[in-house]
């Protein structure tokens, strides 16, 4: 049987607004059950009704057609989340129809799930995040405190950001932009500095992965004028900054940009989540460091690679945590530039064979297959096989 396509993203950017399914059908004028039929994909709205949806929810009829028609397959059923089981009941257990201590699950459920980006495939990881979001979207409709819909509204900006950032990383645009809206709405909505700052990063670097080098180092400009002092996505963007401007040869302002980021790195306390993924860690400096000296075509790039693919990573290359196949791309334009070739064929290849390249990455690998096939390496050879091994595979 077909699965049947639950629009999870047309309902986040409903309670985004402050409108329950309730108050959308009366502000539309339908009735309620209809708005229920649309977000579980029974039914699709009429041409009249689509522009009045447009109007209420302040879409153009493209950004609705997206809603409507690019949400994934909900999971079929042994994907149901016995945590999320759990915690229903204890929902249900309680006085509030939300409560504090739902609440407080979630967020730990939130930090669990960030702290995984780093190693779980990330169409395994988005499977998780939306049944979260689909989750939370489900609490909006029901009764809760002030206190308790901002923390909804922060929460739902979080799991909206980090299925963005997943999106990018499996080059899913379309997806990519509504989820960034929507976590931008909802971080407004709850006041949220940081977590606005945040959809501005991913932005960035989603700009940056298409070639758009400008407008990544102006959404980095624009997440810094939002991100609070000393907090880690001030961090993040700065180095989303020096990594723009590197790719636009500004080599003075990139690596100004490091020199920014080891400085506040150093300030950083260390956090509990080491790899949580909007919690910056010291440790990570190292990482945007390779990449933005590699990007100027700086030798020196081999140092600060070398020092994050020796941070013990596990002896099975496919749970390598992602930065460590990161560098070994950077090591590998780090050796083009000393024409070392055979050797920066050996770290595209690792990195390749370890299947952990994302999609949004293909890009860099290519830019090192180009270089090492116009010298008419013998090594290349293994390299476009590996490549095409990798990028062909379903």
């Amino acid at each position: 049987m077909a699965e049947r396509v639950r629009r999870t993203r047309l309902a986040e950017v409903r309670w985004a607004h402050g409108f329950s399914q309730e108050r959308l059908a009366e502000a539309i004028g339908m009735e309620v059950s209809a708005v229920r039929r649309w977000e579980r994909g029974e039914q699709c709205p009429r041409p009249g009704q689509r522009r009045a949806l447009c109007t209420v929810l302040g879409l153009t009829p493209a950004e609705l057609e997206a809603l409507l028609e690019t949400d994934e397959p909900e999971p079929s059923p042994p994907e149901r989340d016995d945590a999320l089981d759990a915690l229903e009941l204890s929902r249900l257990a309680q006085a509030s129809d939300v409560g504090g201590g739902v609440l407080d699950e979630l967020d730990e459920r939130f930090d669990e799930l960030a702290t995984r980006y780093q190693t779980v495939p990330p169409e395994a990881l988005l499977a998780e995040v939306r049944r979260h979001c689909a989750y939370v979207g489900e609490l909006w409709d029901k009764r809760a405190t002030l206190a308790e819909r901002r923390r909804l509204h922060a929460l739902g900006g979080w799991l909206s950001l980090l299925a963005a950032t997943l999106h990018v990383d499996l080059r899913s645009p379309g997806p990519a932009r509504s989820r960034l809206r929507t976590a931008r709405l909802l971080a407004r909505h709850a006041g949220h500095a940081e977590l606005e700052a945040w959809t501005f990063e991913t932005e960035a670097w989603r700009a940056l992965t298409t070639g758009d080098h400008r407008r990544a180092a102006d959404l980095s400009r624009a997440a810094l004028h939002r991100a609070p002092r000393g907090s880690s996505v001030e961090i993040q963007a700065t180095a989303q900054e020096g990594r723009a401007r590197a790719r636009m040869g500004e080599r003075r302002a990139a690596y100004e940009a490091i020199d920014r980021v080891r400085n506040l790195a150093a300030g950083m306390q260390l956090t509990a989540r080491r790899e949580h993924h909007y919690q910056y860690d010291p440790a990570k400096a190292s990482s945007y460091e390779a990449t933005t000296l590699a990007w100027v075509g700086d030798p020196a790039a081999e140092a600060p690679a070398r020092e994050v693919i020796g941070g013990a990573p596990p002896a099975d290359a496919t749970a390598w945590p992602r930065r460590i196949v990161t560098a070994h791309i950077d090591l590998a334009l780090a050796l083009l530039t000393q024409d070392r070739l055979d050797e920066a064929c050996e770290a595209a290849r690792t990195a390749l064979t370890s299947g952990r390249v994302l999609p949004a990455n293909h890009w860099r690998v290519t830019e090192i297959l180009t270089a090492v096939e116009s010298r008419t390496l013998p090594e290349a050879r293994d390299l476009r096989e590996a490549y095409e091994t990798q990028t062909l595979r379903p």
